[in-house]
């Protein structure tokens, strides 16, 4: 499995101290396949109809040369970690937007725009809120919080991810939810009542719902697929504000691969529902394969071409933003890899900010 850098790290380490000494222990670079010159993803996505982005924190904005590269290639950012409620909220109705508001300026500055992921989760939250949960059935806790931070932006953020991984098939209960401390404290209506407060916050922001687990062809994703639209359908029929559909579309090179047919079913089910689509996170882990890094490098490739082939299919896809844009921020959670000086390679440019074989393959599904 792969990580990025351990969240408190990040927050003790200076950005370029910590990255200096993190591409010293890496090893020699390998070299990139594709030649630097050739066009940015954003502007080729662009000419599909397509918004590129990709998720970038402000510790990566401190690294030599990826200002350059982001600019270039991502149309939309997303704060990876700086929007999460652990990051807005650490004491109860004290907001901070720092980190927020900073990546907002990048981006006006550079022609892009933000994403707003996410307001509703069961991680990352405060340590006090669990408490405050299990205290009180208090609305205020869910629509206060949405209403603050959108607010702050005042129009700006022009999607949100109002709730994150809501569906659980696996835990059991008839209606498919997950067993979060929101379930618990408000029952399946936080649901609505956290995304009309969104819609009461900012009428014209499109709203998200975003999810791991449509994307890949064994039995359970079956289930989630299932789940999932019986969700949509459910919360549409109740009048609840959603807009579009957010799939992560996480992968490993070497574990379940995308089943082509049953995706594309899929995402004609959800633009039947009326129904935006957009791919919010997508990565392929390349851990677990083998040592030749050719066989990796075209496996996650392979991986990646599958699914946007058939995601960039369906005109309800409206954007394909990656989990980060480069694999320098990346460490391998395998001690072995590490010493060997083996650098995950599972996003569009690769440790020295090259184009990897995986920002080939996403330039060739755009441009088909």
């Amino acid at each position: 499995m792969l990580s990025k850098r351990a969240f408190l790290k990040r927050l003790a380490a200076s950005g370029a101290a910590s990255l200096s000494a993190g591409l010293a222990l890496a090893g020699p670079l390998r070299p990139s396949i594709l030649e630097d010159n050739a066009a940015a993803l954003r502007g080729l996505a662009a000419a599909r109809g397509i918004a590129f982005g990709c998720a970038t924190s402000t510790y990566e904005l401190n690294s030599e040369g990826f200002v350059a590269a982001l600019s270039r290639e991502a149309a939309i950012i997303v704060p990876e970690y700086e929007m999460k409620r652990g990051v807005v909220e650490p004491v109860q109705g004290q907001y901070a937007f720092g980190g927020c508001d900073t990546l907002l300026r990048f981006a006006r500055t550079h022609g892009m725009s933000l994403r707003g992921h996410p307001l509703m989760w069961h991680k990352r939250n405060p340590a006090w809120l669990e408490d405050a949960l299990a205290s009180s059935r208090n609305d205020a806790l869910c629509t206060g919080y949405i209403a603050a931070v959108i607010r702050h932006f005042d129009g700006q953020v022009k999607s949100w991810d109002v709730v994150n991984e809501a569906i659980a098939p696996g835990d059991g209960r008839p209606d498919g939810l997950r067993n979060t401390p929101w379930l618990k404290a408000f029952g399946p209506s936080y649901i609505d009542i956290s995304y009309h407060a969104a819609r009461n916050a900012d009428p014209r922001a499109m709203l998200v719902y975003n999810d791991w687990g449509c994307e890949a062809g064994a039995p359970w994703n079956d289930r989630f697929r299932a789940a999932t639209l019986e969700f949509l359908h459910a919360a549409l029929g109740r009048g609840v504000p959603i807009d579009a559909l957010g799939l992560q579309g996480h992968f490993r090179a070497f574990g379940t691969p995308v089943d082509q047919k049953k995706l594309a079913a899929f995402l004609d089910d959800v633009k039947a529902l009326g129904l935006r689509i957009l791919v919010t996170e997508h990565d392929v882990d390349d851990s677990g394969g083998p040592s030749d890094f050719a066989s990796r490098d075209k496996a996650v490739a392979d991986t990646s071409r599958r699914f946007l082939d058939v995601m960039l299919d369906n005109d309800a896809t409206i954007a394909v933003l990656t989990w980060g844009l480069s694999d320098r921020f990346l460490q391998s959670d395998d001690w072995r890899a590490r010493l060997a000086g083996n650098v995950p390679r599972m996003l569009p440019l690769d440790s020295d900010l090259r184009k990897t074989a995986m920002w080939g393959a996403m330039a060739a599904a755009f441009a088909r």
